[in-house]
């Protein structure tokens, strides 16, 4: 498909992991969240290139890169095929939005000018950091935070800052599978304190791509691909214990590889499935997050980064070859991603702790 097939997107996905079990440590013990550690590494690559010094050093461990021109390339390639738009070929919508502003008062290097536009598709320009009103207005990637599956990673400013980069995710797809409205019904989910609420779970008849491993089960929903070459799925990676999933999250963000060794490949007859209907709003600021993991200098110099994320309902994929029957039962706490599979980039994780905390839904 392109030079990502030779990369090794399983570095990527471990680094993308690590931050993704930050955050949760940081702000998600007791709330669902969904970011994009994918959006943060553009952001945080795109700063290493106009960088230097310690700040550049510290970049460069944190994202494991020798050299800004590695990150410039690796983002060129994800930019170029992973975030081409395939609704035309029905595939999903997938694409991005990177921007660069600085203080007036400063000047834009060309070859960073050229490094923003050429490797990040990106959009750099002066602004009036003493005139907030002339920066950033509220268009382009602010409004994806109202949009299926969105991401927005946003380089905040403050009295003292004189740089603000952005970039956005935005990722919009149907299921191979459809579920039916009218076969969602209430019932029991188990937080993780012990007690449950009533919550709504969907379910169909059709096989499904589950595989069963020590402790967790793994359940891999296919988007419609139509032509398209890449292939999107949401996996979800539910504990057999009901408090299961702090654990398993420290697993699946500790041990490298996980997501490449714990994938499933065939669709099996289920005795049991059904996952919660949910919705997930999230936000959170990430330079504290980011100086634990050793990025201290470019936070230190007045910039700040804040994520907000949006979900909404979940859709479905099968494959063939059927295994002995098991069940599904997404009833309790788990983790989810989203992935293009051909590539092996991860594009979203989450963690559903509580299916009503940003619903409307009542039994």
């Amino acid at each position: 498909m392109s030079p990502l097939n030779n990369y090794p997107m399983q570095k990527e996905s471990d680094s993308y992991l690590r931050l993704a079990k930050h955050v949760i440590a940081a702000d998600g013990q007791s709330k669902n969240i969904i970011l994009s550690p994918l959006s943060i590494h553009v952001v945080l690559s795109m700063t290493a290139a106009g960088s230097s010094g310690s700040t550049r050093a510290q970049l460069l461990t944190y994202l494991k890169s020798e050299r800004v021109e590695n990150l410039s390339f690796l983002y060129s390639q994800i930019a170029a095929t992973v975030f081409a738009d395939g609704s035309h070929a029905g595939g999903p919508l997938l694409s991005t939005k990177s921007g660069l502003w600085l203080d007036q008062s400063l000047t834009l290097k060309p070859a960073f000018r050229d490094i923003v536009h050429n490797s990040y598709k990106a959009v750099a320009q002066l602004a009036d950091f003493q005139n907030p009103s002339s920066l950033i207005p509220p268009i382009s990637f602010l409004i994806v935070f109202f949009l299926v599956s969105a991401a927005c990673d946003i380089v905040a400013f403050t009295c003292d800052s004189r740089l603000i980069l952005a970039n956005a995710v935005y990722f919009k797809g149907k299921w191979t599978q459809i579920f039916n409205a009218d076969l969602t019904t209430a019932g029991n989910f188990y937080v993780l304190n012990g007690s449950s609420l009533r919550a709504p779970f969907m379910t169909n008849r059709n096989m499904q791509c589950v595989q069963t491993f020590d402790g967790f089960k793994v359940l891999r929903l296919s988007y419609q691909q139509g032509s398209d070459k890449r292939r999107f799925s949401m996996y979800i990676y539910l504990p057999d214990a009901k408090d299961g999933l702090p654990s398993l999250i420290e697993r699946i963000c500790s041990e490298p590889g996980f997501i490449d060794s714990h994938l499933p490949y065939y669709a099996v007859t289920l005795d049991e499935f059904r996952i919660p209907k949910f919705q997930i709003g999230f936000e959170f600021e990430a330079s504290s997050v980011m100086k634990k993991l050793g990025v201290v200098d470019v936070f230190d110099m007045g910039v700040a980064v804040a994520v907000t994320e949006e979900d909404e309902d979940m859709g479905c994929g099968l494959e063939d070859d059927e295994e002995p029957k098991l069940t599904f039962v997404a009833d309790h706490p788990f983790l989810f991603t989203i992935r293009e599979d051909t590539s092996g980039v991860l594009l979203f994780v989450g963690q559903l702790l509580d299916p009503l905390a940003d619903s409307s839904f009542q039994d």
